[in-house]
């Protein structure tokens, strides 16, 4: 899905530009019979490409060069600059590319390449031979990641997903942003067509839940009886948000967002709604805040945290995002709870009645991982995994929110919930699966949006020693670094998309331009 239509900016490139036009991060926009393309220097290579991410329309030329690859500044997806293949979720489908040649130090683009996204390929170099029936379990973004994968990595087995959701798998981190809000159509939120999963040979089967798994039979077995047998398996079954023991939770206005159907069922009540009490300040409930605030609705923020966000990214951080938030019109119950809800109000446990057309409940989730636990799977405050994603029991992988992993960098095990680790994680299982033992060595990152603000978030850390911060947070421009021993283990930015990139390569280990990446 894009938010932006391509602009023909820059130089003509078809007519030719010199070397020394390129920027400080290697790359050039300009344009070709009308198409946004986005040169890329590497060494002494040039190489063209659409200079527009395909996930949601970024600027590429705002990105960095890493290895041979473009980062796209918004949500880092990641393109092979030879080839144009998303190798790096959130993005799946690939740039177009152009022909490029040089002379001297003159470089002109023309005559558009035949993609190379892997689509066609046969079996990927050093796998072994192919299972003949995958089921994966779970229609999120690490299934649909691993199912796309598959396709891509030339797997022309059995391929099948059961997913207990209603809908096709869909863009879920805009549930509690643009869509809530009402500025992203429904048409926008499926992440293929339902003719993909056709084309495809993908059995996508929808309220499909699963029952148990025999793994001695190498079988799931689903809630009504079916069976699908399978020679590898992969777990993404995601998390589920806590439902809290309030009187009054169970009334029709009171509800979570996880899932198209709950963010529908918001809306739906939004048209005859004033107000609504959102309990729980962290990124889900003030981005659900944000977006029913922007739609006119009085919006109270009910937390038993003395700030938001104050354990994820600190008091100067957490105190900066409750401003945004209450410049806006958000007002903030802080150090409290909810005790009771009735009809048209809630009941604060320090003694406080709130109006509440709507009481949005989002504390968290927790992961599912009792499929695998009844299966015998090792589990550990999720599905225990080692670094290249399998489970205890050879031939099962698990993904997604309910992966615990073992992290090769750090030689620990973690287990998070942002978007674009599960689908990165869907990614690798899924060459995995084909044998190519590949080690899962993505660095954590994810993007949170309050109106005109977002956050971008790279790295993993509950503790740090110090926090500094570069920049300034009143300018919406800066980095905050969070160190642990003296290490940069985390760090969070507003306004420097390709710092926050930088420091996604260097926690990773890898090249910027000619450059080992540093922090």
């Amino acid at each position: 899905m894009s938010s932006h239509e391509p602009q023909e900016t820059g130089p003509d490139l078809a007519q030719g530009v010199s070397v020394d036009a390129f920027g400080d991060n290697g790359l050039l926009q300009g344009h070709v019979d009308g198409e946004p393309v986005v040169l890329a220097r590497v060494g002494d290579a040039i190489m063209a490409v659409g200079a527009t991410c395909t996930h949601y329309g970024a600027p590429l030329a705002q990105g960095i060069i890493v290895g041979d690859t473009v980062r796209c500044p918004w949500h880092h997806a990641c393109f092979s600059l030879r080839t144009g293949e998303a190798v790096g979720a959130p993005a799946f489908d690939p740039l177009a590319r152009w022909k490029v040649e040089r002379d001297g130090d003159r470089v002109t683009v023309h005559g558009k390449l035949p993609p190379e996204d892997g689509s066609a390929a046969g079996p990927a170099p050093g796998a072994s031979a192919h299972p003949e029936k995958i089921v994966i379990v779970g229609g999120g973004a690490a299934g649909f990641a691993a199912a796309e994968m598959l396709r891509r990595r030339g797997y022309q087995g059995g391929l099948t997903m059961l997913s207990a959701d209603v809908d096709a798998p869909y863009d879920r981190p805009n549930l509690s942003k643009d869509y809530l809000a009402g500025t992203a159509e429904e048409a926008w939120m499926p992440l293929r067509s339902d003719d993909f999963y056709a084309e495809h040979g993908i059995d996508l089967q929808l309220s499909t839940v699963v029952d148990r798994i025999d793994t001695d039979k190498r079988t799931v077995i689903t809630g009504d009886g079916r069976v699908f047998g399978y020679d590898r398996l992969l777990l993404a079954t995601g998390a589920e948000p806590i439902h809290l023991k309030i009187p009054g939770a169970d009334r029709d206005h009171v509800f979570v967002l996880r899932s198209m159907a709950d963010s529908r069922a918001i809306i739906d009540n939004i048209a005859r709604a004033k107000s609504a009490v959102v309990l729980g300040a962290g990124f889900i409930g003030l981005e659900v805040a944000a977006a029913l605030r922007s739609r006119g609705l009085d919006i109270h923020v009910v937390t038993q945290d003395s700030r938001p966000f104050e354990h994820i990214l600190g008091p100067d951080l957490g105190n900066f995002i409750r401003s945004i938030h209450e410049e806006h019109g958000v007002v903030f119950h802080l150090d409290t709870t909810i005790g009771s809800i009735s009809d048209k109000t809630v009941m604060l446990t320090n003694g406080r009645e709130l109006a509440a057309d709507i009481v949005i409940i989002g504390v968290g989730v927790r992961p599912r991982v009792e499929l695998a636990s009844s299966a015998g799977l090792a589990v550990d405050q999720g599905i225990m995994v080692n670094g290249y994603l399998e489970t205890s029991v050879p031939g099962i992988f698990a993904a997604g929110d309910a992966a615990r992993w073992h992290d090769i960098a750090s030689d620990q095990s973690r287990r998070v919930e942002h978007w674009v680790v599960a689908a990165r994680q869907g990614q690798v299982a899924a060459e995995n699966m084909l044998g190519l033992h590949r080690p899962f060595a993505s660095v954590p990152f994810f993007w949170s949006a309050h109106y005109d603000v977002t956050i971008r978030y790279t790295g993993y850390t509950r503790s740090w020693d110090a926090v500094e911060i570069e920049g300034s947070l009143a300018d919406r421009d800066c980095t905050i670094s969070y160190r642990l021993g003296g290490k940069i283990v985390a760090v969070a930015s507003i306004g420097r998309d390709a710092q926050s990139l930088a420091c996604e390569a260097a926690m990773g280990g890898e090249t910027i331009g000619d450059q080992s990446a540093s922090i």
